[in-house]
């Protein structure tokens, strides 16, 4: 974790499959969650999928999973 507390991570996903069309990264240290970002677009994932897999806590990786499940209602933290 970094002593920052501002920044925010937006998944966009289709109504329909739940497919991750794209990701909204902005923030401290963002550079260290696009290759999660881009490993889940291009393997097709649905924000589900990624909402599925550990994220460690507490870490910034955290944000992204809350992110995707935010795209379903889902989120803990939000």
């Amino acid at each position: 974790t970094v002593l920052e507390t501002e920044g925010l991570v937006k998944f966009l996903a289709d109504a329909e499959t739940d497919r991750i069309l794209g990701i909204h990264i902005v923030g401290a240290n963002a550079g260290e969650m696009i290759a999660e970002g881009v490993l889940a677009v291009e393997y097709g994932a649905s924000s589900e999928d990624v909402a599925r897999t550990s994220h460690a806590h507490p870490t910034l990786a955290e944000a992204f999973k809350e992110a995707a499940m935010a795209t379903y209602g889902k989120a803990i933290h939000y």
